[in-house]
């Protein structure tokens, strides 16, 4: 019998309970056609008499659409965050691979240096011969020589010597080259690291003020207020699943986990609940792209850090051949991603002030999918 669709299993009875712990109505991310309820509205003062209803009088709650201005106002500056964030994670990881580099450069410098050092010591040997005997060269010497015999003897190792002389000044030559190339290169990948120190630097700024702001905007608004918002950032989430589970989607996706997939996402799933922070990979908290990557290094299959580079890197699938374990990169600047667990969920960290949680595949705008183990 195939799977219930109105029960999501994200891959196995340790995934589903911890999901039922901390998801609410997670059943409603598998159930094509499901509608979903709308909470009802608040009552008026007048509505009742209770202590509770007169004490909550005194709190105005904004129309629907002024607060559905408010979450697209905390949208816009959550998602430029979490551009800041990509951009911030990329140029951390460039910083690591630069100073690998540097390091690298710099071993081979002094490797060369010492090279360099031992080739004037021989080629220091050879000039103190050849002064000691009076600055003639073998050559020579063996040409004013009244002995025939010593002649042809010594001519094999003239010719030796002339080759060895020639190896040396082409290999001194080649070493001076070398080391200049290094420090070239040096100066080149400490130029980068600089150029990605203020890269990081201002990403840093972008992400701490795009997130100021929003927790100020957040700030402002009374706890009903808070809670309507929520109310409406989880109607627009349930709608955009139901929407993408009424295409039918779910009847095309019957790829199962590979055995990487499957390691992949019992690492993220132990992550469930543990906080979004952005630029980390944990292992006490996570960005989007810190939890996939660290996800699939776990699986024995490093990928790139950031979202933008698993899309750019990694293999491209349709919708309907992904399987559990795979990637959903969201928006269309791949700002965001997600790993899929099976029956139309995801595992995710969000975005600040929320945990790594369970949501649903289709609750954002899907530009594609990727697979690390292709």
């Amino acid at each position: 019998m195939g799977p219930d669709k109105h029960t999501v299993r994200p891959g196995g009875r340790g995934i589903l309970a911890t999901a039922v712990t901390v998801v609410c109505a997670v059943t409603v991310l598998a159930a094509p056609g499901t509608a979903f309820a709308a909470p009802g509205p608040t009552p008026s003062p007048g509505a009742s008499a209770s202590p509770d209803a007169s004490a909550s009088a005194s709190v105005t709650v904004p129309p629907d659409q002024d607060l559905e201005a408010v979450q697209a106002k905390l949208d816009k500056l959550y998602h430029d965050a979490a551009v800041a964030t990509d951009a911030y994670n990329a140029a951390e990881e460039a910083a690591h691979k630069q100073s690998a580099e540097i390091v690298g450069l710099a071993k081979k410098i002094v490797k060369g240096q010492q090279k360099l050092d031992e080739l004037k010591e021989r080629a220091g040997r050879a000039a103190a011969a050849q002064y000691r005997t009076g600055g003639l060269p073998d050559s020579a010497k063996l040409m004013l020589s009244d002995n025939p015999s010593e002649f042809l003897d010594g001519a094999g190792r003239v010719l030796q010597g002339e080759r060895a002389t020639k190896a040396l000044i082409r290999e001194v030559t080649q070493t001076q080259q070398d080391l200049k190339q290094y420090a070239a290169d040096a100066a080149d990948q400490w130029n980068r690291l600089e150029a990605g120190r203020k890269e990081k630097a201002a990403a840093k700024k972008k992400i701490t003020q795009r997130i100021a702001a929003a927790e100020k905007l957040e700030s402002t608004l009374e706890k009903k207020q808070k809670e309507r918002l929520a109310e409406l950032e989880r109607e627009s989430a349930y709608k955009a699943q139901t929407a993408w589970l009424d295409t039918g989607i779910l009847d095309e996706i019957h790829s199962k986990a590979s055995a990487a997939g499957r390691k992949a996402v019992a690492f993220a799933t132990a992550q469930l609940g543990k906080p979004y922070v952005w630029g980390a990979e944990g292992p006490d908290s996570y960005d989007c792209s810190g939890l996939t990557s660290q996800a699939w290094a776990s699986a024995g299959k490093p990928i790139p850090r950031t979202s933008e580079e698993q899309w750019k890197q990694l293999r491209h699938v349709d919708v309907k051949d992904m399987r559990p374990g795979d990637l959903i990169i969201y928006f269309d600047d791949a700002s965001h991603v997600a790993m899929y667990i099976g029956d139309g969920a995801i595992i995710q960290a969000p975005r600040p002030g929320r945990t790594v949680s369970i949501g649903g595949a289709g609750s954002m705008p899907i530009l594609g999918v990727v697979r690390p183990d292709a």
